[in-house]
């Protein structure tokens, strides 16, 4: 491993955290693409307003089936090689979307596109096989941030292609960007030489992906179908008997695709509840204040601004994630990545308690946003430390995986739990209705409660951990050549 010393070490150190940076602000940015487009994708494609949500709920299906299987691929066969084939997937998804004016031809590009989420977690494994213990810490705090710094970077140059040019194009810069990380990693980023030689868990890859997909469909689509439903309803129990079913033979298993073993170590196991609950924080904040800011000053409480310049006033939170990732990783190598957590929680949860009374001007929901932003951002760095703290080198991209997919579900629960909050307390605004200021303070008082569960959840992280040195199951590791190609 390199050591900091050597110029040509940092060098090429520093590269290739640009470069994963980039590759996961890449994803970020995928994730939030068609958000200025919701209103209008019914019209756009020729759909119903509820056949065109499946625009958005097939990225989180395949995305959530994705991540927690591409980390284990990379971790068999080669971080790069799963990373390459992933931004690929982006791409090809990209394209489809770009070239059709049809539903199931988007559902289809944005199911490919949602299989470039594992990004992240194959990102961060990459760093901790490659860089240096000196750099390790704000190397990943940055590329775990990466989601919500892309998010809200993102969303005022989507918003602004799709008010100024053909909706098309969004996807064409989708593609163009996911070529360019390719090209950057192809050249820069070298495959990790930690590998676990081991037979693939189909079976078990199969499973979890049933039990999610029944679980965040019922999730994300209960809305629309009633939550009271025989279909939401029986999709929430298939969901709880799979994976029932799928955890007792994953325990039984050689080579499972989640140790659940490792995936029960308090200190895994608690990281993964709180990170449900600060993704689900993250995401009222990217319901709720986009909405608040284009509303109309007639309404009272709306603040009246276009698509572009709703985007712009939340840019500044991913300009924040940007600065905090690093002090983030100060605090862990001090304080611990436990501090870094509880910290962060508190600071989200005190940032939308600020919320409940600063929603008069566009300054003050600014400042919320940068309050919130700050504390993800501390939160989502101290996250990847944590778990890889507590799991071998072997199974570093399907733990980071499970964390991404743990963040994942707690978006999921956050759109459908504001959503149905947002849609019950509305009032009559020229014949269309529309979520009341109260609506919004509930919203935010239940993401607030979410930020404090998640730092009572942390107070109880062991505040320290032995990194494990061999593999809780299965084959050792093995180490491929450096060199070898992807």
């Amino acid at each position: 491993m390199p050591q900091i010393s050597d110029p040509v070490a940092r060098d090429r150190g520093g590269s290739i955290v640009v470069v994963l940076a980039f590759a996961g602000i890449v994803v970020a940015v995928m994730q939030t693409l068609v958000v200025p487009l919701i209103p209008e994708l019914p019209e756009l494609l020729h759909a119903s307003a509820s056949d065109a949500s499946w625009v958005i709920t097939a990225t989180l299906l395949a995305g959530a089936v994705a991540t927690p299987v591409m980390g284990r691929l990379g971790d068999m066969y080669g971080k790069r090689r799963i990373l390459l084939f992933s931004l690929g997937l982006l791409i090809i998804g990209s394209l489809i979307c770009a070239f059709t004016t049809s539903l199931l031809p988007m559902v289809i590009g944005r199911a490919f596109q949602g299989g470039a989420m594992g990004v992240i977690p194959l990102g961060i494994s990459i760093m901790r096989d490659e860089l240096p213990k000196e750099r390790m810490g704000s190397a990943m705090a940055l590329m775990s941030s990466s989601l919500g710094i892309g998010g809200a970077l993102g969303m005022p140059g989507a918003a602004a292609i799709a008010q100024h040019f053909d909706w098309h194009s969004l996807f064409l810069c989708s593609a163009g960007l996911g070529a360019a990380a390719a090209a950057l990693i192809f050249f820069l980023v070298p495959e990790s030489a930690v590998r676990t030689p081991a037979r693939f868990d189909f079976p078990g890859a199969v499973g979890l992906s049933a039990g999610l997909v029944c679980l965040l469909l019922a999730v994300s689509k209960g809305g629309d179908w009633g939550w009271g439903s025989g279909t939401t309803l029986g999709l929430l129990g298939a969901a709880v008997l799979i994976l029932l079913g799928w955890g007792t033979f994953e325990l039984r298993t050689t080579a499972p695709l989640v140790d659940l073993r490792t995936t029960a170590r308090p200190q895994v196991l608690l990281t993964n509840l709180a990170s449900v609950l600060v993704g689900f924080a993250l995401f009222a904040m990217s319901i709720v204040l986009p909405q608040l800011l284009q509303l109309p000053k007639a309404t009272g409480y709306g603040l009246g601004q276009s698509m572009v310049a709703a985007g712009l006033c939340l840019a500044p939170a991913g300009l924040v994630m940007i600065v905090i990732s690093p002090l983030s990783a100060r605090i862990s190598a001090a304080r611990g990545p436990k501090t870094s957590l509880m910290l962060g929680v508190a600071v989200v949860a005190a940032g939308y308690a600020m919320g409940l009374f600063l929603m008069d001007t566009v300054w003050e929901v600014i400042l919320v946003s940068a309050v919130i932003g700050t504390g993800i951002a501390l939160a989502y760095a101290a996250m990847p430390a944590l778990i890889m703290g507590a799991v071998p080198l072997s199974e570093t991209a399907a733990a980071n995986g499970l964390n991404t997919l743990m963040r994942s579900i707690g978006t999921s629960v956050s759109s459908a739990v504001v959503g149905v909050v947002l849609a019950h307390m509305t009032q009559p605004f020229g014949g269309v209705p529309l979520p009341t200021l109260n609506g919004f303070r509930v919203a935010f008082a239940i993401a607030c409660g979410a930020g404090l569960a998640a730092l009572l959840i942390a107070a109880f992280i062991p505040a320290r951990h032995a990194r494990p040195q061999v593999a809780a199951s299965g084959p050792a590791p093995v180490s491929a050549p450096a060199d070898q190609p992807a």
